[in-house]
């Protein structure tokens, strides 16, 4: 049994490698978007169903605006660089939601939502944008499916370590160093390194589509006073520090217009 453990841990992880467009970079992810585009819609439409979708208004318009202009960008990066059919299984949808949590994100597959709670810190369309080309750069580079296929190597990784130890009290010591080892060794930089990504994704994306990327780090420093401070160590996070994000958004912006220049982008709303 610990043999068949051990080949399939191995097996999935030389395996199940797709190069991220962006990167060029090699990430773990064994779930096609055959299996989990399906589950990220109907997830979708059950959420929408069971939440007020607010419709016909400006700001609902302008969240549908936004999102066109920003997955219309990331087709126009792809097709440039390689990777023309990149996008045909997306079904892109942009909804506004009355919700006062400060939030907004997309599932794999390109379903969109905002909540009504982040728009005051936006101040604006290129402050959605900010946020827009962020979401939208998660579901470009299969981050849902990655998280999902650590996920299961945790999981593969706790049941060998479980089968291995046969004296209960030492099993015990290895799930709760495993427990708290793994989240914090692995887990949670994974998950940190894919906002980074996606933050750098996203400001490139934003820009073709003709926004300023120098907002961004802006966005962010309101972020960080409407925290008020109140975020755990960023080694505890899911998420890069305000600060680090603001400094990474600032020295990332030439690079974004630059971009945006090779697409005839060379002044921003």
């Amino acid at each position: 049994m610990k043999r068949i453990v051990l080949i399939l841990t191995l097996f999935l992880a030389v395996s199940a490698c797709k190069v991220n467009p962006f990167t060029g970079q090699k990430t773990l992810n064994f779930y096609p978007n055959s299996q989990i585009f399906p589950m990220a819609f109907a997830q979708y439409d059950q959420f929408l169903g069971e939440n007020k979708v607010v419709e016909g208004t400006s700001e609902a318009h302008m969240i549908t605006r936004v999102g066109q202009r920003i997955s219309s960008a990331a087709e126009r990066w792809l097709a440039a660089n390689g990777y023309p059919g990149y996008l045909n299984d997306y079904k892109w949808e942009y909804n506004l939601v009355k919700d006062e949590t400060v939030n907004a994100w997309c599932m794999p597959g390109g379903k969109i939502v905002f909540y009504t709670g982040i728009l005051p810190i936006c101040q604006g369309e290129t402050g959605v944008a900010v946020v827009m080309g962020h979401e939208v750069a998660h579901a470009l580079a299969d981050h849902g499916a990655q998280r999902m296929s650590a996920g299961t190597l945790q999981q593969i990784g706790a049941v060998a370590g479980n089968i291995a130890i046969q004296d209960p009290e030492k099993r015990n010591m290895f799930n709760q160093a495993y427990g708290v080892g793994s989240q914090l060794g692995v887990m949670l930089p994974f998950s940190r390194s894919h906002e980074t990504e996606a933050d750098r994704i996203g400001l490139q994306i934003m820009a073709i589509a003709g926004y300023d990327p120098y907002e961004a780090a802006e966005l962010w420093k309101r972020m960080k006073a409407q925290s008020g401070g109140q975020a755990p160590p960023e080694f505890m996070s899911t998420h890069p520090s305000n600060d680090t994000r603001i400094n990474n958004l600032t020295a990332w912006a030439p690079e974004a217009a630059a971009e945006a220049a090779k697409f005839g982008v060379t002044s921003f709303k």
